[in-house]
This record gives structure tokens, sequence and C-alpha cells, in this order.
């Protein structure tokens, strides 16, 4: 593509791109004891509002979760969040009914807050406090070569993941091959592929991006497994390399298992 055209194309990007607004809510909260520790676990209830959201996300964090989140929002976004108030830790009485029910609301209130302001909201410390946990036990299940576990866990969490980063739909490209090889390497080629498409889409003319080249390498075999137009396929991943020739191709699954290690 010309500077021109790419411009043109970035321009009609943002212009389809719509600001999804999320509603936050602590629906529960339990008491965890363990031999050395005891702590309270709050589940997070995410959904989409302005209109029936079948896909709402249901995640459950810690105290010190929430607390490991400000610590790093302060180092990047001090001044933005000076206003936003953090629920404390007591010396005494975490553990009451009431104290649980008081920081219930006072979370609720803080996660709607960071949400409130964009370049918060927008961060990679607010979308992997979100989205995180589950997605390096995601990863962990593909290395380990538990693809069903894998899967299910992918399923639950790129809902949430896609309206975090509705801004910038390449984010969501490393989840999106992580299910593609799980559904291959399963011998489910249409939904490989049927995913596959969705990470091309969200990519479009970014050419340069690593997960580009070999996306299109395993879209082109699985189109050629199912009879399907890899001839167009393969040609844009030989274009591509003729522009930015690599030094040596990583195969998507090479990729995807280096994502989420620590």
């Amino acid at each position: 593509m010309t500077t021109r055209e790419l411009q043109e194309y970035w321009r009609a990007q943002k212009c389809c791109w719509k600001h999804v607004k999320l509603l936050f809510e602590i629906a529960s909260a339990r008491i965890e004891e363990r031999k050395v520790s005891k702590f309270v676990v709050y589940q997070i209830v995410v959904i989409q509002t302005g209109s029936f959201d079948s896909n709402k996300a249901v995640l459950e964090r810690r105290y010190s979760d929430f607390e490991t989140l400000q610590k790093k929002l302060l180092k990047t976004f001090r001044e933005e969040i000076e206003d936003v108030v953090f629920p404390k830790k007591h010396l005494i009485g975490n553990f009451t009914e009431e104290m649980i029910s008081e920081r219930k609301l006072a979370l609720k209130e803080y996660l709607s807050l960071l949400y409130a302001i964009r370049c918060v909201r927008r961060s990679r410390e607010f979308i992997d406090f979100l989205t995180r946990p589950e997605l390096k036990e995601a990863f962990g299940c593909l290395r380990a070569g538990q693809y069903t576990k894998a899967l299910d866990i992918l399923m639950r969490v790129v809902p949430l993941q896609e309206k975090l980063t509705a801004h910038c739909p390449a984010l969501l490209v490393p989840v999106l091959c992580a299910m593609l090889v799980c559904h291959r390497d399963l011998d489910r080629p249409a939904e490989a592929f049927a995913v596959g498409e969705r990470a091309l889409q969200c990519l479009q003319a970014r050419e340069g991006h690593r997960y580009y080249a070999p996306l299109l390498d395993a879209m082109a075999r699985l189109a050629y497994l199912l009879g399907k137009d890899f001839v167009s396929l393969q040609k844009r991943l030989e274009e591509s390399q003729l522009r930015k020739p690599a030094l040596r191709g990583f195969t998507l699954k090479e990729l995807t298992v280096q994502e989420y290690l620590s």
C-alpha cells in the first residue's frame, strides 16, 4: 500500500471505531482461607451497556490484585488518576460482613472511575488486570497441549478483550491465533479457518505485524485443506515477504507459545 492509501485506510478504520461502554459490578465476595493466609475474593461482572449483552464477563480478583493495579497505574498515570480514590486496607476488620459490603461498593466505583479515563481504560495495565490471569492460564494449557481446556478459557475471555481493545483490534490477534492453533491441532480446520479470518480482519494493512506472515501461511494451508481459495492467500504472503524479507520465519504455533510466559 502507498502512504496515501494507508492513511486513507486508517482514517476509515477510525470512523468505524465505536466506543464500547462497559459497566462494572462486584457481584459477590467470598472469604478464602489457606494454611498461611486468609483473603477475600471478589467476583467482577463486566457487561456492555446500551444493548443486550449475552457475553458478559465474570472474573475473580483479590484485593491485592486491585492494589497491584493501583501501584502500576500510579507509575504512568499519577496525574490522570489523582482524583480516583482507592479503597485502603484496614489493619483489622477486613473480613467482617460490613467491611466486605463497603469494599464491594468502593471497588465498583474504583473500576468505573478508571474506565471513565480514556488513557487508563486503553492502557495495558488496565486491560491486563481484567484479562491477563485467564490468558496466562489459557496459553499455559496451549503449551501443555491441553487444547480443549485452552479453548474453553479463551472463548470466555475473548469477548471481554474484544470490548477492551476495540480502539486497536490488532491487540486481539495473538489470542485469536492461539484459538486457531487449538482448533487446528484438534482437527477442526473449519473452526480454525473461521477464527483465522477474524484475526486477518483485525490485522488488515499491518503487514509489518509479527503475526501477519505466519497467520497468512497457516490460513493458506487451511484453505488448501478445506478446498477454499488458497492461491490468493499464498500470493499475499509472497508479496509481503518480497516487501519485507524475514531472516527466519516463525510458524504460528511457535509465536503463540511464546505469549504470556511471565
